[in-house]
């Protein structure tokens, strides 16, 4: 709930990235030939759509006059001239509906891209990023913003590229049908589209905005679900609700802005369709009634009834997608609004990885260490050379800082000449305040963040050239807040080593003291957890993460406040586990209650980044310094 939130570092309040379009159909590239088939078909929708209305003038000037009072009337010409008509019609309806579900195709397949792209993107970030952004926010890339998208290609795309092709054919037809006219119908659209563009134009900027405001929302839920109990203890509930309101009302506002100029854009359009349909038809009339002759593509001619009204029914055809494109503009803004927040998500700076050492299982022949893939006892890193040569160093375990300074910002430093030797086998306890750095350097070993100055060295080899995931693969972290995953306890247990067999998760589980209380679960080992673990108390849900890290079984621990959560009588038996599995091993740990440090090789003392003192248990306490004061209560833990 106290996550800390910079600037939002995506897009400015109503404004679209550059370069959107362009790698959007980059996305949609890989559906070539079903776009072509999409294109195709609208042409051929379109086209349909104009000859029909071409068709009214045939039918009514050579089919239909002819016929009006004559006696014993022959019907069968018109009878085939409608079945030609339905013949068209039915076209444009296949055609149509092969488009749409091409697109469907198209949609999802391009959706189910970008969503890949963007979690394994998400994986490759550093913690910082998730540090300085609401878990909502992220959420809502995948939701809100990836929907966008779905409405733009699936439906707004199509329609407005059906529209355009519409007007082509239209324009066209009008023109084989009366120039005149024509020029008419152009100078009205130009109006028409002067008053849409002021209309779209405002719509277009409320819903870029309305996306932000979304994410801004998504992301205060998100943490207020999180921080629900937090809430309830301090009673907080008004006040959540006053910022709620606050978020919610500035979505309100740009939602309800957005909505307003974009659902009068169709009245506006139909209205004014309505206007040039009526003065069509008088001038149209007056016309054909004064014998004014008309000039059309194919010469000149009489202004007939028939040419009258297939030219009112194609003015409609000419207006009426005016207005659609204009519609589907704002959603197409909007899409590309929510498409912009997803590439500068998809363009956030990965975490770099400059190492080339890896970790490798190995084991001895002949005196020498070889490498192997099945798990052994034996671990070593494997070094390249600029000669295609590898060399393997055993790993014993060995951690130097040297003279380390930090800052989670760069001109903000937290940790100040941090120098400590943690020799192979030894357990390392880091005691303070809160806020005195304990975390922190732990959190350097892992390499969640780069130093600012000095050297780390794991095995006498400097941990910037060591890969990350081999770096991590050789950490065994306990932490404070446990995340369990929705899935069974074996699976959860599994999750610290993949191909561990069940009897492995069973034996971890018996070392860190949860076998006990989970076979007394519902479903014992094979009982799903959900919603990180709810049903569970504290106490257990750490106890399963322990089992977790035990089942990794790697060569260094770092132990975060492991057993903050559990009571003294637990932590007791626990802590007998704990000490069999730290057996061997090199071992950071952080703890408030120091009586869970006295038997550790080596304790620092911390206070505001620095280390103040050092030594074992008896060294600090005859030193009778902060340790001492915390350790009899002269001066207590924040």
């Amino acid at each position: 709930m106290n996550k800390q939130v910079s600037g939002k570092k995506g897009l400015p309040m109503g404004s679209i990235k550059p370069g959107t379009i362009k790698r959007l159909l980059k996305y949609m590239g890989q559906y070539r030939a079903q776009m072509i088939l999409v294109f195709v078909c609208i042409i051929i929708s379109a086209a349909v759509n104009a000859a029909s209305s071409l068709f009214l003038k045939t039918l009514i000037d050579s089919y239909i006059m002819p016929l009006v009072g004559t006696k014993n009337a022959n019907f069968s010409g018109l009878f085939h001239v409608l079945l030609m008509m339905g013949t068209l019609y039915l076209t444009g309806v296949v055609a149509t509906l092969i488009y749409n579900r091409v697109m469907v195709v198209v949609e999802q397949g391009t959706l189910k891209h970008i969503r890949d792209e963007m979690f394994e993107h998400m994986q490759t970030l550093p913690l910082k990023y998730f540090d300085t952004h609401t878990h909502g926010d992220v959420m809502s890339y995948y939701t809100n913003d990836t929907d966008t998208l779905r409405q733009m290609i699936s439906q707004s795309l199509p329609q407005m590229i059906s529209s355009v092709m519409s007007i082509l054919a239209v324009f066209v037809s009008m023109l084989s049908l009366s120039i005149g006219l024509t020029v008419f119908v152009v100078i009205f659209a130009f109006l028409l589209l002067r008053a849409i563009k002021g209309i779209v134009g405002k719509s277009s900027s409320y819903f870029v905005r309305q996306q932000d405001d979304l994410g801004a929302l998504d992301g205060f839920i998100e943490e207020m679900i999180n921080g629900q109990k937090v809430i309830k203890v301090f009673c907080h509930e008004e006040e959540a609700e006053k910022a709620f309101d606050k978020r919610n009302e500035a979505l309100c506002e740009s939602a309800a802005k957005a909505n307003t100029f974009s659902n009068i854009t169709m009245p506006v359009v139909n209205n004014m369709g309505y206007l040039l349909y009526v003065l069509l038809a008088i001038v149209g009339g007056a016309a054909g009634i004064a014998g004014v002759h008309n000039l059309y593509l194919g010469g000149v001619n009489v202004l007939t009834i028939g040419t009258i009204v297939a030219f009112l029914t194609l003015s409609r055809g000419f207006i009426m997608p005016m207005g659609q494109v204009s519609m589907q503009l704002n959603m197409v803004v909007m899409a590309l609004a929510g498409a912009s927040r997803i590439f500068a998500f998809l363009d956030e700076k990965s975490e770099t990885d400059d190492g080339y050492v890896t970790l490798v299982n190995a084991k001895k022949e002949n005196g020498k260490i070889v490498e192997c893939e099945q798990r052994t006892d034996v671990w070593a890193w494997k070094h390249p050379h600029q000669d295609g040569t590898l060399t393997y160093t055993p790993m014993q375990g060995k951690i130097i800082f040297d003279d380390v300074d930090f800052g989670y910002e760069e001109n903000k430093i937290v940790l100040h000449n941090i120098s400590l030797y943690a020799k192979p086998g030894q357990k390392v306890a880091l005691v303070g305040a809160t806020g005195a750095g304990k975390t922190t350097i732990t959190n350097l070993i892992n390499r969640f963040y780069d130093i600012a100055d000095g050297k780390i060295r794991y095995d006498d080899i400097n941990i910037n050239k060591i890969c990350k995931p081999d770096l991590r693969r050789s950490l065994g972290v306990v932490l404070q807040d446990v995340n369990l995953f929705t899935g069974t306890v074996m699976e959860n247990i599994r999750y610290g080593k993949l191909d561990a067999t069940d009897e492995e998760c069973v034996a971890a589980a018996k070392l860190a003291n949860a076998d006990g209380f989970i076979r007394m679960l519902p479903d014992g080992y094979q009982t799903v957890l959900e919603g990180d673990g709810g049903g569970l108390s504290q106490g257990q849900r750490q106890l399963i993460s322990i089992a977790r890290a035990a089942a990794a079984d790697p060569p260094v621990m770092i132990l975060d406040e492991a057993t903050s959560s559990i009571d003294t009588r637990t932590e007791a038996i626990v802590q007998k586990g704990m000490d069999a599995l730290m057996q061997g091993r090199t071992v950071f740990v952080i703890a408030h209650r120091l009586s869970t440090v006295r038997n550790a090789d080596a304790i620092m003392v911390l206070d505001h980044g620095r280390i103040i003192e050092r030594g074992s248990h008896e060294q600090l306490i005859e030193k009778k310094g902060r340790y001492y004061q915390l350790y009899t209560g002269a001066f207590e833990l924040e």
